[in-house]
């Protein structure tokens, strides 16, 4: 399996502080929707404290947790890729401490840095990458117990 890789963490110190000079902090209260699926992709986070799932509409009526994030967490990937929308949905499970960064502004400086852009979406892949691997693994164990549940 792979291993878990936190953005911040990933980038090189002087690409790291040019990143978060563009860098809001922000905070969310428990049960707060951060984003809804479809939605426009134009900020991403990086979670500073408290927990975050990932969520799938499955029916109408029901929404299923596919993934929690944490601390040093990357929220978010969707701003990277058109169409620019949201595949998930987030919500705080807890009061939420994190770095907001305006797509916009990451994707011009990422423009001035090709170094800079080219770690980004190494680091980005990595992390979706292990989601990808964490999520087939969560699903296999469900096939194979025959469980009902949804990760």
């Amino acid at each position: 399996m792979t291993k878990a890789i936190k953005l911040l963490t990933a980038l090189p110190s002087p690409q790291r502080q040019r990143l978060m000079s563009l860098a809001r902090e922000v905070s969310f209260p428990e049960d707060a929707r951060i984003f809804e699926a479809g939605g426009t992709a134009d900020r991403f986070w990086v979670i500073r404290s408290g927990a975050v799932s990932l969520t799938q509409q499955v029916t109408a009526h029901r929404r299923v947790t596919v993934a929690g994030l944490g601390a040093g967490d990357l929220l978010g990937w969707s701003w990277l890729f058109p169409p620019y929308r949201w595949d998930f949905g987030a919500e705080a499970f807890s009061p939420v401490r994190a770095y907001e960064f305006d797509a916009a502004a990451v994707l011009g400086l990422c423009e001035e840095d090709a170094q800079l852009g080219m770690i980004l979406v190494r680091s980005v892949a990595e992390i979706l990458a292990h989601r990808l691997e964490t999520t087939r693994g969560k699903l296999m164990e469900q096939y194979t117990t025959g469980r009902r549940s949804v990760l």
